[in-house]
């Protein structure tokens, strides 16, 4: 084999697929950046060694560089799981071709399917959310006048009573209906055209957890594990802080309607690179953990938690993660969520950069 030199990959540097090349012993010769975005590793760790020292046991890769060097044509492995020397699993489609070049005999092309399948669930729950949004809009209209006519009857019967004893049952009616007025005002405030402005991630975190603080039982410990470093983005500040804080009440809620011993709320921020939200790539994304140590999502409902009218709590509204995602979707950024009982993650992606988002600052 030739030794490499730089201009031999020049046009490998810019794919967004992860390329890396072996010799004829199955060592590296180079990966391109593309590789060390998904497995996390550089060139410099991984070139010079085999293939399945860089991807320890896994029998489909080495399967398809089998057959692709037996039967010197691309061959292509769909799907399958596979893990790096830090033991980072990722879901991959591998095609492995022979080259006839005098750098390398074999390319490994992968593509991330953790990423296609995120894509497509993102998808679904954009349009999940659209009917559902159009469903809230039409109920809380429909609901409104009649509640408003209720409302004033109750009033003008209120006025006709003369024992206080009865009027107390026409209160009972003004408090339902204002109560149900309240609630139909909430589901329309997401149609309401947000507000952008420069925002910062921390200050959101710590009015949320002023406003935690304020109501939680003291029992509650929340602990804050901020990157400092991560820049303002264009944001609507109130509605950032009502998202954070839906998800952070539903935790705390949860923890105490089960009295959870050291019960603890982590705020966690980092900054995510090379993230795809929405079929468009941004360059860093900040990463928004809210993790609790509670009992976790019950299983039955843990895979429509972000629909309409689907609580967990005796007594809620089912509202509140379906305004939290509205409210993250209207920021280009999503939402995910992962639960087992004594550890519930909900992650939020909120790309800094955003055309479409400064475009609509320009114009307010």
């Amino acid at each position: 084999m030739v030794q490499p030199t730089p201009d031999h990959f020049a046009g490998l540097e810019h794919l967004a697929t992860a390329i890396i090349l072996l010799d004829d012993n199955r060592r590296v010769v180079y990966i391109n950046p593309g590789a060390e975005v998904i497995f996390a590793f550089s060139a410099t760790q991984t070139t010079g060694l085999l293939i399945n020292e860089v991807f320890p046991n896994c029998e489909m890769l080495m399967l398809a560089v089998n057959n692709a060097i037996k039967q010197q044509s691309p061959f292509r492995e769909h799907e399958f799981a596979i893990s790096t020397q830090k033991h980072n699993s990722i879901a991959v489609t591998c095609t492995v071709t022979p080259l006839d070049s005098p750098v390398a005999c074999l390319i490994l092309e992968f593509q991330q399917m953790d990423a296609q399948l995120r894509i497509a669930r993102e998808e679904r729950m954009l349009v999940q959310q659209q009917a559902n949004a159009e469903l809230l809009r039409n109920l809380a209209h429909e609901i409104r006048n009649p509640l408003g006519g209720l409302r004033g009857a109750a009033q003008l019967l209120e006025h006709e009573l003369s024992s206080p004893s009865l009027r107390e049952y026409t209160q009972v009616i003004i408090k339902e209906a204002d109560r149900l007025q309240s609630l139909m005002d909430r589901l329309l405030i997401p149609h309401r055209a947000p507000k952008y402005q420069s925002t910062n991630i921390h200050e959101v975190l710590e009015r949320v957890r002023s406003l935690l603080l304020a109501e939680s039982p003291k029992g509650i410990h929340i602990q804050r594990d901020y990157d400092l470093s991560l820049p303002e983005l264009i944001g609507d500040r109130e509605k950032l802080i009502q998202a954070v804080l839906n998800i952070a009440r539903n935790a705390a809620q949860a923890m105490q309607s089960h009295s959870t011993a050291d019960s603890k709320i982590t705020l966690r921020t980092r900054a995510e690179r090379q993230v795809t939200l929405a079929r468009k790539r941004y360059r860093v994304a900040i990463k928004l953990e809210i993790i609790d140590n509670g009992p976790g999502i019950p299983a039955d409902i843990r895979d429509r938690i972000f629909y309409p009218l689907v609580s967990g709590s005796e007594g809620g509204s089912g509202l509140g993660l379906t305004l939290a995602q509205t409210f993250i979707t209207q920021h280009h950024g999503m939402i995910e969520c992962e639960s087992v009982p004594g550890n519930t993650c909900f992650t939020i992606l909120l790309p800094i950069e955003t055309t479409a988002i400064k475009q609509a600052v320009s114009k307010q």
